[in-house]
């Protein structure tokens, strides 16, 4: 008989609805029991692309025995981390504490007021390797909590002050200046794989924060070590097993130092950040095969992750068919049955396709060899070579649809549809794809009109409920997705919408005795600790984004409190991104935003007309990550009430015309796109240094 979590809609908790556990979904009803029944809560915190979940889940949560000892001795509550990252971060804080390390599932034991006292990640079912048997933990908690409750309520307090020190401490404000990029720039490449790109060995994530900080970077400085870093792990990573070569996107990390075997399940977040980055090299660098990856990535999340009501999906498993990584993997027999001998030989020389394989008897198909090498030695012409494999992988991925598909989490989480939202709006105009605007277009209305109450974000969406408050992330990233959407279309409702949210951000989750932002509002439930995170992981802070749009709207409205705002969060973090730059790429490169010089773009004439179109191409063709561009509509000129960079802009002469300014001094207006690519290039010759 299916437990409590039946009546959930987060698919990683469904997944546990025929359990023998009783689980309960975290909420008033569990911390109840707890209380009247003297038992401690036991909180499993996973999500549904998490291989060791599974693992966990068929050892033990569904073993009857060990179920009813479960139920015997606790309140046993199932949380996705993807619901609840404020429970998530205070739990994985204190699991870290007590071990030294963290990871999921993470199992935590809870006095019935929620506050932590023994934790974990992994347990066995039975003593393995050094590791206690499940069973054997949770005798030794219940024995503990009943016998030296002394002992027990003396750790839950420790924990609860560690804590509460842990989220309410910020560094002390240091200097903001060029010496903090130079120094995390240094400290990036100490920590950079020369050999193989990224960062650091085996595993090996994208964080694709940090190559935008290095573009940035290399854009504000001309440091050709930055750039060198960007190039060598975009090569690598879109040559790598980690890129479905097949279908487009990324997976979630390579378990190597190489890029070539990944964990296979696939991120919204990662496809989201890392579609990005490579839009932007392929402008700073003009370089096609970039270019060709976002497209594939954006393609791909429009193919297989997007519901019909316009939100994106948040992840995709690594396992199919109970093995992991199935459904991606080729043999040099299944690529010959698909695409025939002759070109099965030349598509499987191109992506190191062997009898023996490189995955468990199976081929993850990558490019571990340039095309001229390949191609000379099948003695054929490169161009032949790239043509053919061209040509095979809509036929290899027509033949892999027909393969059981590994599970999908189609809830809609809104901080990751932000990213994914801003991915799409500049898609559109770099890639020069109208069907990417309507994406985005259709993202964006969704969000606000279904996961937006009472003038406040929710969190997740699925199956036609909304639920669950708003993070700092997800306000964040979402006005971070509004404002590029405003600036690839123009349509004013996008601009409008980000500003109110930004009112709604800071006056939710400011630290008005502080500085910077908590993650939880002020309306949220009250937990154990008010949990804020500073560090950029597998996502962004969303203090770091909350900085960066904070500074980017002081820019377009002339808002100093905002300005103020965001910087006062970069000079709080001014110490640790300099001394631990890999940990805050995200507001790394929100400093290089402060550091430059931003370049107001203002583009009149009418929508539409094409040579208003050409001037608006002409500003996404090049990477300037500075630029905040606007319309200023001759027809509405009451958005320049709020944007003041928009004023008095007209066009000259009946022509679209574009006028650029740099911190109030302004260069002549211009009605062709070269000249506005030659101002661009250019500037006005102010640097921060004099202003």
């Amino acid at each position: 008989m299916p437990n409590r979590l039946a009546q959930e809609t987060s698919p990683y908790l469904l997944q546990h609805q025929d359990n023998p556990v009783d689980w309960f979904p975290w909420g008033p009803e569990a911390l109840a029991k707890a209380r009247e029944e003297d038992k401690p809560i036991l909180v499993s915190i996973g999500y549904s692309a998490c291989h060791w979940c599974h693992v966990m889940e068929h050892e033990s949560f569904e073993d009857p025995a060990i179920a009813e000892r479960m139920n015997e001795l606790f309140v046993n509550v199932k949380v996705d981390r993807e619901e609840r990252p404020d429970l998530d971060a205070i739990y994985m804080s204190a699991v870290q504490a007590m071990t030294g390390h963290g990871g999921w599932p993470l199992n935590a034991f809870l006095t019935p007021e929620g506050v932590p006292f023994y934790a974990g990640t992994y347990f066995p079912p039975q003593d393995r390797q050094g590791m206690p048997g499940f069973p054997k933990i949770l005798d030794a908690v219940a024995a503990a909590y009943r016998d030296r409750r002394g002992e027990v309520d003396e750790n839950a307090e420790q924990m609860r002050a560690y804590l509460d020190q842990a989220t309410r401490a910020t560094p002390q404000p240091g200097e903001l200046s060029p010496t903090l990029a130079e120094r995390a720039l240094r400290g990036m490449h100490r920590s950079f794989d020369g050999e193989n790109g990224g960062f650091g060995g085996a595993p090996k994530f994208p964080q694709p924060a940090n190559l935008e900080f290095l573009l940035r970077h290399w854009k504000r400085t001309g440091d050709d070590r930055a750039a060198a870093m960007v190039h060598l792990t975009l090569d690598a990573m879109a040559n790598g097993g980690i890129y479905d070569q097949v279908g487009g996107g990324f997976h979630r990390y390579a378990v190597d130092a190489i890029w070539l075997v990944p964990h296979f399940e696939k991120m919204l977040y990662d496809n989201a950040q890392l579609a990005r980055v490579y839009l932007d090299a392929a402008r700073a660098f003009d370089e096609p095969e970039y270019r060709r990856v976002a497209t594939e990535t954006l393609e791909y999340v429009a193919r297989e992750m997007t519901g019909p009501e316009g939100g994106f999906y948040a992840t995709q498993d690594a396992d199919s068919e109970g093995e992991e990584g199935k459904f991606y993997v080729w043999t040099p027999a299944e690529l010959a049955a698909v695409l025939g001998e002759e070109d099965a030989a030349v598509v499987g020389a191109y992506y190191g396709a062997t009898p023996r394989g490189n995955f468990e008897g199976a081929t993850i198909l990558n490019v571990p060899r340039p095309a001229e090498e390949v191609a000379a030695e099948l003695g054929v012409s490169p161009e032949a070579l790239l043509a053919t494999t061209a040509a095979a992988r809509p036929k290899l991925y027509e033949a892999r649809e027909e393969r059981v598909h590994p599970g999908r989490d189609d809830k809609v989480i809104t901080s990751w549809n932000g990213l994914m939202l801003r991915a799409f709006a500049e898609g559109s105009r770099v890639l020069e794809r109208p069907d990417f605007r309507e994406i985005a277009e259709r993202n964006a209305a969704f969000l606000l009109e279904t996961l937006r109450r009472d003038g406040r974000l929710l969190r997740t969406y699925k199956d036609g409920q909304a639920k669950l408050d708003g993070y700092l992330e997800d306000y964040a990233f979402l006005i971070d997705g509004l404002i590029s959407l405003y600036q690839a279309t123009f349509e004013r409702r996008w601009i409008d919408e980000a500003l109110a949210l930004t009112e709604t951000m800071v006056a939710e989750f400011a630290d008005e005795n502080g500085a910077g932002f908590y993650d939880t509002g002020a309306h949220h439930e009250a937990l154990v600790a008010r949990p804020r995170d500073l560090q950029d992981g597998a996502t962004p802070a969303g203090t770091s984004v909350a900085a960066d749009v904070l500074l980017r709207l002081g820019a377009m409205t002339g808002n100093e409190e905002y300005t103020r705002r965001g910087e006062r969060v970069l000079a709080m973090l001014a110490e640790p991104m300099a001394e631990q730059p890999v940990g805050f790429g995200r507001v790394l490169s929100a400093l290089e935003f402060a550091l430059g010089t931003p370049k107001e773009v203002a583009l009149a004439g009418e929508r539409g007309d094409p040579a208003f179109e050409v001037l608006a191409d002409a500003v996404w063709t090049r990477y300037e990550p500075n630029v905040v561009l606007g319309y200023a509509d001759q027809v509405d000129p009451s958005l320049a009430e709020r944007l003041p960079f928009l004023a008095e802009r007209p066009p000259r002469d009946g022509q679209a015309t574009a006028y650029v300014c740099e911190r109030y001094a302004c260069l002549p207006p211009v009605t062709d796109p070269e000249g506005l690519l030659a101002q661009l290039a250019s500037g006005t010759g102010v640097s921060w240094q004099e202003l």
